[in-house]
């Protein structure tokens, strides 16, 4: 009624005015026409206030002012307001319709019909498709993992494995960005998964002022459905890993119920566990360890059964590609002294094929002996002195060697070959090494996990004997389980003895996570065994 009432007083319907832009089209200057306005409208207005006879003042303000408004809006009405409208012209302007091709689109959601059936409306031969092509000129888009341009909706395959939103907008902005675009027409199911932020595709789109159009299918929430939400996964893996691969699983009608959870490599079942489902529409986390037993690209699937009830199977089933390489990474281990260390941890790398340990071992005063080199220059002069030589090992252990051996330009190049090489770096504890071996303030110290007090340096009358057990994070960590799963890994650690301990670290940076921490007297419980960051 009320829009109704508008459109009579107004010939056109709010919506008109709130997409148009109204101008004013007078044939003179539009300042001109309100100065003449203005001096009317004032002589008009002293015609009552000079004007005799018994009527009050107030009367004549009022008379005034019904005057001085009539003259304003014919004034108005000589300015010849215009409400300037933006039309398609059939068939001059491009519109974009990006359809998602995701494995999720083939849920049927309690329907004969799934998802995909309103994509496919959306082609040439389409009811919806058909009226969009009478007006425009469509160009279709497909994307999930990736984007590409299609015929229509009859190329879509609903394989894809995840929904990129933000890749697809911006393909379709670039491919079309040179054409006359009415808009984008986005039809999913689902949120953007992408690691990308989908707010700067938007503000591109918006800056070019081309409208966004989402098309939501599908329900937006099942009542009962179990889903794999997230998995975290390496990208590339030695073969003979033993890889820790963490999950998001997520329910719904399914609170507190155990489910199995399988992990199949290319169909053929290489882990197995129970998953205690959290209470009802809490995610919750899933740790689940593996071996990486056959080289190459391998598909690795992430799967829970359909339970009782489950209206979506689809969504129980993740999978993650890993790239399993078969071949023999090398790590330097240069040792300051002759130890135990030593002899365990080659002892720990001896029957793995595919891990090197080349090993520099100073005997005395630039005296050295090497281990395991594969030709006679390697390591001939000692410690590498250029980027290229240390850049050549994929990681590096330093036991027992003081910061004062170095030269600064090495010990700034130890810090590149983490922060730019990409190198593993494992810093043993001795007297020689952390705070005690003078490495605090070095470029080195930047590269470690712990805080180094200068203080400390030189101290020579620290010892403890201590306790070690793993946190939480380590408790779940592939380097430190030690055992079948997390329980009988903590058992073990328990039963383990004693170790002892000449180095004071208590205090592990930011970004760094402790794995291994030690009680015991004189360290209370704040004594950093183990740490790890990127």
């Amino acid at each position: 009624m009320a829009e109704s009432l508008f459109a009579f007083l107004f010939k056109y319907r709010p919506v008109v005015f709130a997409n148009g832009r109204l101008v004013l089209a007078a044939p003179v200057p539009v300042l001109a026409l309100a100065a003449v306005a203005a001096a009317v409208a004032v002589a008009a207005a002293a015609t009552y206030v000079r004007a005799g006879g018994t009527a009050s003042a107030r009367a004549r303000a009022a008379l005034a002012g019904v005057r001085v408004l009539t003259l304003a809006l014919l004034a108005f009405c000589l300015t010849r307001p215009t409400l300037v409208v933006s039309t398609v012209v059939p068939q001059q302007n491009y519109l974009g319709v990006l359809l998602d091709d995701s494995r999720s689109m083939r849920i049927a959601d309690g329907g004969a019909a799934p998802r995909s059936a309103f994509a496919r409306l959306m082609g040439p031969d389409g009811a919806i498709g058909r009226e969009l092509a009478r007006r425009f000129r469509v160009r279709y888009f497909r994307f999930a993992s990736g984007t590409d341009r299609i015929g229509g909706p009859d190329e879509l395959t609903f394989d894809g494995e995840r929904t990129r939103i933000g890749q697809a907008l911006d393909r379709a902005r670039s491919e079309l960005g040179s054409l006359p675009l009415a808009g984008l027409v986005v039809v999913s199911d689902g949120a953007d998964n992408a690691t990308g932020a989908l707010s700067e595709s938007l503000l591109a789109l918006r800056a070019a002022n081309v409208p966004v159009y989402a098309v939501g299918v599908g329900r937006e929430a099942l009542d009962r459905d179990i889903e794999i939400a997230r998995v975290a996964t390496p990208t590339a893996v030695l073969k003979g890993a033993r890889l820790g691969v963490d999950l998001l699983v997520t329910e719904r009608g399914y609170g507190g119920k155990t489910v199995k959870l399988y992990v199949e490599d290319e169909g053929r079942i290489v882990a197995s566990q129970d998953v205690k489902l959290g209470a009802e529409g809490e995610p919750v986390p899933v740790s689940v360890r593996f071996t990486a037993e056959q080289a190459g690209p391998r598909r690795y699937r992430f799967r829970i059964p359909a339970q009782p009830g489950e209206r979506v199977a689809e969504n129980n089933v993740q999978d993650a590609l890993i790239r399993v390489r078969d071949d023999r990474d090398k790590i330097l281990y240069f040792e300051g002294e002759p130890r135990f260390e030593l002899k365990f941890i080659r002892r720990a790398a001896a029957e793995d094929k595919n891990l090197q340990i080349v090993t520099l071992l100073r005997t005395a005063e630039n005296k050295f002996l090497r281990l395991d080199v594969d030709s006679a220059a390697e390591l001939s002069t000692g410690f590498p002195r250029t980027r290229e030589e240390l850049f050549g090992y994929r990681g590096l252990i330093l036991g027992g060697v003081e910061a004062g051996f170095f030269t600064h330009d090495q010990l700034q190049m130890i810090a590149d070959f983490v922060g730019e090489r990409g190198g593993g770096l494992l810093m043993l504890g001795s007297r020689r090494t952390f705070a005690e071996g003078g490495y605090a303030g070095t470029p080195l110290a930047e590269a470690l996990p712990v805080v180094l007090d200068e203080s400390r340096r030189r101290d020579t009358t620290f010892f403890a004997e201590i306790k070690v057990s793993p946190t939480r994070a380590g408790a779940a960590y592939g380097v430190t389980q030690i055992a079948g799963d997390e329980a009988a890994s903590r058992e073990r650690w328990r039963t383990l003895p004693a170790v002892t301990t000449v180095n004071r670290v208590d205090r592990v940076k930011p970004g760094a996570t402790v794995l291994l921490s030690g009680t015991g007297e004189g360290v209370g419980g704040g004594q950093v065994v183990l740490a790890y960051q990127r």
